[in-house]
């Protein structure tokens, strides 16, 4: 018997898997869990076998149930551009856009973009997941992640936003005390910031040829997960950090931290670059003003870009 509500049972099955559980797929939906169990059962009576084999301590997908996540996905994602596209018929853009990228460079700079773009269409949700994992948005139904970094090879369809640049800093009080290095044998001598977690993800081997490691020749004084907390550590004092312009270059133009520049910054010479990346090859209406927003709030040249780094080049 075909289930009238097929596409509505669809929708929480995903929500059920991606969440983990009905108690916590119901607190998204807003509804109780029991309503949640209801509509699986709804769904399962409708196909005919079982999706999810289901135990007091957790939930896990039979091969029907895999096979069901892997279809369902793509379906609820057209679905929803169909609601989108036919709605943007009377110039409304609906519906909700789902993106996830670094906590840092969100609270920064991905929603002062999606302020104007709420402003402009007001039927419009976000839904922003600050994360430092790298995530999926096959796997976790997102319109887009924004990464950070080199690009690895993906099936995912890039768009490139800005160049990233690694520029070391330091505060002027902690130079003062410690004096600024010239060389990299002087930088390896000096008190250093590195981020905890992400095996190297600054790169401090790029200039140091070696990870700043516990039981190394090298030892960070201060380690954070945090690119806001080694900023504020840096500004405070405690050394020298290693960090992305766009967390550290308005400090560079206000004087509140200083640039250190070594000859050549071999780093720098292939630039990082902070991409958009989506699954879907003709991105949503409501995707398409999220990217022209973000494009418009990081300009062609970045809101970070140094006073310093514009001179050097």
């Amino acid at each position: 018997m075909k289930d009238p509500r097929f596409a509505e049972h669809l929708g929480v099955f995903v929500d059920v898997v991606r969440q983990g559980s009905f108690s916590a797929a119901a607190r998204r939906r807003g509804q109780t869990p029991s309503a949640i169990v209801r509509q699986i059962d709804a769904l399962e009576y409708s196909v005919g076998v079982p999706l999810l084999t289901r135990s007091t301590r957790a939930l896990a997908l039979t091969d029907a149930g895999e096979r069901m996540l892997e279809r369902a996905q793509p379906l609820l994602d057209q679905l929803a551009d169909v609601h989108a596209e036919v709605a943007a018929f009377d110039g409304a853009v609906t519906g909700t856009v789902r993106i996830a990228c670094f906590p840092t460079f969100g609270k920064r700079y991905v929603i002062p973009a999606l302020e104007s773009v709420l402003l402009k269409h007001p039927d419009l949700h976000i839904e922003l997941d600050l994360t430092e994992r790298l995530a999926d948005p096959v796997l976790e139904r997102l319109d887009a992640v924004i990464r950070i970094g080199q690009l690895a090879d993906s099936t995912l369809i890039a768009t490139k936003l800005a160049e990233q640049k690694r520029l070391l800093v330091a505060s002027q009080h902690y130079l003062d005390r410690y004096g600024e290095p010239k060389t990299l044998e002087q930088l390896r001598q000096h008190r250093l910031v590195d981020k905890l977690h992400g095996n190297d993800l600054l790169g401090w081997a790029d200039i140091l040829g070696q990870r700043l490691i516990d039981g190394g020749d090298i030892k960070p004084v201060f380690r954070c997960d945090d690119f806001e907390a080694m900023r504020l550590a840096t500004r405070s004092g405690m050394g020298i950090a290693l960090l992305p312009d766009w967390v550290v270059g308005p400090d560079i133009n206000a004087g509140t931290l200083t640039r250190i520049c070594l000859t050549g910054e071999a780093w720098n010479t292939h630039c990082d670059g902070i991409w958009l990346l989506r699954a879907l090859a003709q991105p949503s209406a409501r995707l398409r003003v999220v990217i022209a927003a973000l494009r418009t709030t990081i300009g062609i040249i970045p809101p970070w870009e140094s006073h310093e780094a514009r001179v050097s080049e």
